[in-house]
């Protein structure tokens, strides 16, 4: 077993996956993030390891606990999932995303979340977080698809997530190849944008909110400096990039 963080992850897991028959990781959405890159990119199998504070991934894999992961890999089964891409990614190789990718005022409405989730619980924590950062955020104008847009979010999930809002919570599996795509149009207040969005149904259409499941998005005209936010890391976005599903790509094991 190694113990690593910080700077000297990556490369430790780059180092173990090129010499592993499986690639075993114990961590949060972000560490199983990096674990999962070097396990493409070695073409090996991943068993995950939940040891974070949510850990969606492994949840929405069936996996509780490291006991879990244990009976998995003794009695589960070992199965191929999708995952989400974004190219060019933070070192300039393709960026994977296992759970959600987002650019806007979402990696700031996260980071919030996430710190207030476990007093208060995930919904009241989302209308707080909203609150906050949408005070001193301004919509992002780019372009989707070729055609211009203001968005105060987008927000694009590997697999369709269930639940209302810009920014629902579960899904159901991870094998179907597309991404859950959802923006809140800009314009208007935001508060009140983001809070209809947020009742909204999860693939409703409305002035403010709309969804789509889709395969690949090409992003263009991102002005310098626009944060993006995939699995509860943060970089800053290329003014240009793709979006895509990645099907069947990653051997995970999972509970019968």
């Amino acid at each position: 077993m190694i113990e690593c963080e910080g700077a000297e992850l990556l490369p430790a897991l780059a180092r173990a996956a090129s010499h592993a028959t499986v690639l075993g990781v114990c961590g949060g959405d972000g560490t199983i993030n990096a674990a999962a890159t070097a396990a493409l990119r070695a073409d090996v199998p991943l068993a995950v390891f939940p040891g974070g504070t949510l850990n969606h991934f492994a949840l929405d894999l069936g996996l509780i606990g490291p006991e879990g992961t244990c009976e998995a890999l003794e009695h589960g089964e070992a199965v191929r999932i999708g995952v989400g891409r974004f190219s060019p990614g933070p070192d300039g190789e393709p960026g994977y995303f296992l759970n959600n990718f987002s650019i806007g005022a979402y990696p700031e409405l996260l980071r919030h979340r996430l710190r207030w989730g476990p007093r208060i619980g995930g919904g009241p924590a989302a209308l707080l977080a909203a609150w906050k950062v949408l005070r001193a955020e301004r919509p992002v104008r780019l372009s989707l698809a070729g055609r211009p847009r203001s968005v105060w979010l987008l927000f694009a999930g590997n697999g369709t997530y269930h639940g209302t809002g810009p920014a629902p919570g579960r899904r159901d599996g991870l094998g179907e190849g597309l991404l859950d795509l959802r923006l809140v149009h800009g314009g208007g207040r935001p508060g009140p944008r983001l809070l209809a969005a947020a009742f909204a149904g999860p693939l409703s259409r409305s002035p403010v909110h709309a969804a789509t499941r889709l395969r690949s998005l090409r992003i263009g005209s991102v002005p310098a400096g626009t944060p993006l936010a995939y699995d509860g890391e943060y970089a800053k976005a290329p003014s240009e990039l793709v979006l895509d599903a990645f099907p069947d790509a990653l051997t995970v094991y999972r509970p019968l």
